[in-house]
């Protein structure tokens, strides 16, 4: 611990008004994507441990909750970026008091926020397993995930708010370092829990919330000694009126986006499960890598959020069209290379976390297919992250709700009635609402650029 009490408190906050724009998001986004990567590795090694040393079923229970886990998650995430954007653009602006008053609204409002999610997860289970048409093979293991996920989620929603306060100041280092050392503690829990004391899935939910919860200690510590404007003081703990409808003007579109996008992915995984576990397996292998291959994007979208609103709060819009433009060039080139070596590599990648020879088979076969138009998401999350940084939040969450639901709703409806109820063209429903997001976003883009934006903080 020696070495993580000597990282917090230490001061890494990041001004992103001056200096080399692509060193900048180059240096903001490499933790992140590293800290991402390692994110990931928590449902991965919950999922690799269960498919290899527990059973098929297990693999499919702990692989497919995932939409009703992000429906709730999703939503507290939204509000969490409306925070990063208003303390992006204070932080531009010089306003250190401004700062303040929404660091301690934001963590006040995660505390309430956690008792609810809790609440409310645990009642919706029984439901929303149903709705995704869970076979009787998996319920179980899927429920008891599920109630022990969502007793221990306090943990993940207070790192989450707690990091992105941190990185709304252009650090993102010491959340990666935390997140390193809660992620090494979850491997290690999975392998005691599993193969020690033979928990199953059981082991594999303790020991994810166990992880999250010492991410949350870590991080909380950190904002307790920083030396910066966005230290915590648990005295000063309060709900400000102003900065909460400014948090929630920004964060509440971008909350409903994501919690009815994972509530339409509900939907989807509903249809996949219609095919049975095998199926469900080879989805649940390609879901994990496809969110591997995103991370790039992922990363460089939160960069681009906070270069975005500390510039245009310094009031240089053309500085942060500048750095969309560097965005745009840095994610199209990332996820090409990734491209090529997922398809050159599918099955091997699927064999990974599951080697039953039919979803190797399977799996492979979505990810040759789906996973070249990832660069449309490449595109369409770049003109996203900007606008969010700009305080714009709802002409994304129209776009997107339009797309990832609406249209991805009506494009499953006719191919499995009118066209092929397969798997393949099931899971490329996916792709369908990229492509469609792309070409809407980037119409209202023309018409809204950056140069238009009007600050949060006048």
């Amino acid at each position: 611990m020696s070495f993580l009490h000597r990282v917090a408190g230490s001061r890494r906050d990041t001004d992103m008004t001056t200096g080399n724009i692509l060193r900048h998001l180059i240096v903001f986004a490499v933790p992140l994507l590293v800290g991402n990567i390692f994110q990931q590795l928590y449902n991965m090694v919950d999922t690799w441990v269960v498919g290899n040393y527990v059973s098929n079923e297990a693999f499919s229970a702990v692989g497919t909750v995932g939409p009703i886990i992000n429906l709730l998650i999703g939503f507290f995430s939204g509000l969490a970026s409306g925070a990063g954007v208003v303390i992006s653009q204070y932080y531009g602006a010089k306003q250190y008091d401004k700062v303040h008053d929404v660091v301690h609204t934001a963590f006040a409002m995660t505390l309430i926020m956690s008792a609810a999610i809790t609440v409310i997860g645990l009642l919706l289970i029984p439901l929303m397993l149903h709705l995704i048409n869970t076979p009787d093979d998996v319920y179980a293991q899927s429920k008891t995930y599920l109630t022990i996920y969502f007793s221990g989620v306090t943990g993940l929603l207070i790192y989450n708010m707690s990091a992105g306060i941190l990185r709304a100041v252009g650090d993102s280092l010491k959340p990666f370092l935390f997140l390193v050392v809660s992620t090494v503690t979850n491997i290690a829990l999975d392998l005691l829990f599993v193969l020690v004391f033979h928990m199953g899935v059981e082991g594999v939910a303790y020991a994810t919330i166990i992880a999250q919860g010492f991410s949350a200690m870590l991080v909380t510590i950190d904002l307790l000694r920083t030396k910066t404007c966005v230290r915590l003081n648990f005295r000063h703990l309060r709900i400000d009126r102003e900065m909460l409808k400014k948090v929630v003007n920004i964060g509440l579109p971008s909350g409903l986006q994501m919690s009815i996008t994972s509530f339409s992915n509900v939907f989807v995984q509903s249809y996949i499960n219609h095919f049975g576990s095998n199926v469900m397996a080879s989805w649940t292998a390609y879901n994990k890598i496809d969110a591997l291959i995103f991370l790039p994007v992922a990363s460089l979208s939160m960069g681009l959020t906070t270069f975005v609103g500390q510039n245009l709060g310094n009031n240089d819009p053309e500085r942060a069209k500048k750095g969309l433009r560097t965005s745009l060039i840095m994610s199209c080139t990332m996820t090409a290379a990734l491209i090529l070596l997922i398809v050159v590599f599918a099955p091997d990648l699927v064999y990974f976390f599951n080697s039953k020879p039919e979803v190797v088979e399977l799996g492979g076969i979505f990810l040759k297919t789906l996973s070249p138009f990832y660069i449309f998401l490449a595109v369409n999350n770049m003109y996203i992250a900007a606008l969010r940084g700009a305080g714009n939040s709802r002409a994304p969450m129209l776009a997107v709700l339009g797309s990832y639901v609406l249209f991805r709703q009506i494009y499953l409806f006719v191919v499995s009635r009118f066209i092929s109820y397969t798997e393949l063209p099931i899971g490329f429903s996916y792709p369908a609402g990229w492509i469609m997001c792309c070409i809407v976003i980037l119409i209202y883009y023309h018409f809204h650029p950056l140069s238009k934006a009007k600050r949060v903080v006048d």
